[in-house]
């Protein structure tokens, strides 16, 4: 987590920083710092709290430096305080540097420039990364151009774990070097100058042009030029990637918060997703992959791996493939996959989803499934992104930046691709195809539905308002809305800090019916007509027992029977999730705004997990 920024060019650095920052404050917003070079000096400038805080120390204005590195910080080791905030320095005040990710071995680095003279001053892992760089710079007496990089590769190699890095030294007031380990790091390219972050929205209005790193690539940065170099010090070529997204698809546009914004963007995402790769009159196309009738039929199970939301849709992704295709599919949380040694040969194909496509355990999971034979997909909403340089194979959901840490558009776009990836699969096997005829024109027609359903946000604010201090709140459903209840349960979680809990509608009385009491909300989701009577049943047994109830249905039922009900547009069965979660998306955000919450930068939370 955490979000870094750099900048090396012609214009004082110190504004450019703090806008990164500012850009990046979904990665982490609990400490803030920059650090630029000042007449062949380092200043430093941090503190605790919001990137804004940084507008208020003494001396920021009187920068003038064109070259500085910035650091937003989601707290892993030390509590949030100035002291732990980056940027950290070396006890020489040589070198500065901002961090991304965890340094393993932090302890043992730790005593071993302890046993040689350093002293540290944080409980962070990162302040051994400028120190130890210090220490292999004081060990070489080659004094060329070389040795800040020799300094830094040095001690990139004495490191375990991931890192991105950006680190400036007072002796090359003209160089920065950034490195990346399993943690996202860009480079954009500018006219005499160039930009580094966590993210490409940060820089997006700055250019369109990015180099991509790859693990353990060693840049060297100046104004006009940028030179890579790999583990062993050769030099390497690397081409820029030029970025097509909307610089303004980053910003606000007239929205109070950047959640609001993406779940409006919700029917656009879906147009993107869907793209060329599907019509009704001919077969589903997905240039990225080159599957064929003999390799589907053997293959013996699918996985499909993630974490958080991603997860949730991959949820709606196996009841999809499963009953499209009749291929075996498990969903796995990723943090657990690798830890219970799964059953993986080369009959297996592993799909993992990421949206930011550098989640920390997703990555590690697809590593260890390669290792054993596997195929693998990477499903990410990134180009050129960690987990989509790892797979086998990558599909993109072209859902656009998605800013706010809670996901909303990237959610909805990725049930939308597994749902294609399942057509595809099936239409190669040659199977399902009057059903699936059928699921092609309800998806055609789907984006138009999603803006029927955006209409509904009124009614949803006004029953926001009656439930917002309430402290538990349940989601019910059964089948493929039980997937449903569990993302629209995370979202009130995430984001209004209300204890919720999700539960497949039957399984209620084998237990968790006992925390039913007088006056509890109880919120259904009911789209499948196979299951609405049942899932009906089970909210008469709340009922019963004082519960207040709110449905989202496309089903006709008693409305009478509960105090809300929400009606969706009908639509098929596997992509009705796409719809359900639209009023629940809002329900949370509206009792977060009830409760005066950050609705875009929830606590605890961060946008992209690159740590285990």
């Amino acid at each position: 987590m955490c979000g870094i920024v750099g900048y090396i060019g012609t214009k004082k650095a110190s504004p450019i920083l703090i806008n990164g920052l500012i850009r990046l404050e979904y990665r982490g917003y609990d400490s803030a710092g920059i650090s630029t070079i000042e007449k062949e000096n380092l200043s430093l400038m941090k503190d605790k709290g919001r990137v804004k805080n940084l507008y208020n120390l003494p001396g920021i204005d009187d920068l003038e430096g064109t070259i500085g590195i910035a650091h937003t910080r989601w707290a892993t080791h030390g509590k949030p305080s100035k002291e732990n905030s980056h940027p950290h320095m070396d006890n020489s005040n040589t070198f500065s540097a901002v961090h991304n990710g965890i340094i393993e071995n932090y302890n043992e680095l730790r005593k071993f420039l302890g046993d040689n003279g350093y002293t540290f001053y944080s409980q962070t892992d990162t302040e051994v990364i400028p120190n130890l760089v210090h220490y292999y710079y004081s060990k070489d007496t080659n004094n060329d151009d070389l040795k800040f990089l020799r300094a830094v590769k040095s001690a990139c190699s004495d490191f375990k774990g991931s890192f991105a890095i950006e680190i400036i030294c007072k002796d090359y007031p003209d160089n920065m070097i950034v490195v990346r380990k399993d943690s996202p790091l860009v480079i954009g390219k500018g006219d005499e100058e160039n930009f580094i972050s966590s993210d490409i929205p940060a820089i997006l209005s700055f250019t369109r042009d990015f180099y991509l790193l790859d693990d353990l690539e060693f840049t060297v940065l100046s104004r006009n030029d940028a030179k890579f170099y790999d583990i062993n010090l050769n030099q390497i070529d690397k081409k820029t990637k030029t970025i097509e997204w909307d610089a303004a698809s980053s910003e606000k546009n007239g929205f109070d918060d950047y959640m609001l914004k993406e779940i409006y963007e919700q029917p656009t995402a879906i147009r993107e997703t869907i793209g060329a790769k599907l019509n009704e009159n001919s077969k589903c196309e997905f240039d990225e992959l080159n599957f064929t009738k003999e390799y589907l039929e053997n293959i013996n199970k699918i996985y499909i791996v993630a974490c958080g939301t991603a997860m949730h849709a991959g949820l709606v992704g196996k009841n999809v493939i499963e009953k499209l295709c009749k291929i075996q599919t498990e969903v796995d949380i990723a943090s657990e996959f690798r830890y219970r040694d799964p059953i993986i040969d080369d009959k297996t194909l592993c799909i993992f989803i990421s949206q930011s496509g550098e989640t920390a355990d997703t990555i590690a999971a697809l590593k260890l499934s390669k290792e054993k034979g596997a195929k693998t997909i990477a499903v990410s909403n990134v180009i050129g992104s960690s987990i989509t340089r790892e797979a086998d194979y990558s599909v993109y959901t072209h859902a656009g930046p998605e800013i706010a840490v809670a996901s909303t558009k990237a959610y909805t776009s990725q049930v939308m691709l597994l749902v294609i990836l399942a057509i595809y699969f099936a239409e190669t096997l040659y199977i399902n195809e009057d059903k699936i005829k059928e699921l092609k024109k309800d998806i055609l027609e789907l984006p138009k539905k999603l803006e029927e359903t955006l209409k509904i946000s009124e009614n949803i604010k006004e029953f926001a308002k009656k439930v917002y201090q309430e402290t538990d709140i349940f989601f019910l459903g059964r089948g493929i809305d039980e997937t449903v209840a569990r993302e629209a349960s995370l979202k009130l979680k995430e984001i209004s800090y209300i204890h919720s809990e999700s539960y497949a509608a039957g399984e209620l009385k084998h237990g968790p019916i006992a925390l039913i009491e007088n006056g509890i909300t109880v919120v259904s989701i009911m789209t499948d007509s196979k299951l609405v009577e049942k899932t009906v049943s089970n909210v008469q047994e709340v009922i019963s027992r004082g519960a207040k109830t709110i449905v989202v249905t496309n089903q006709n039922i008693d409305d009478t029977m509960f105090e809300k009900v929400i009606h969706i547009p009908t639509t098929n069965s596997f992509i009705s999730p796409i719809l359900s979660i639209i009023p629940l998306q809002l329900f949370s955000y509206y009792i977060s705004k009830e409760k005066g919450l950050d609705v875009d930068k929830p606590r605890n939370l961060a946008k992209s997990v690159t740590v285990e």
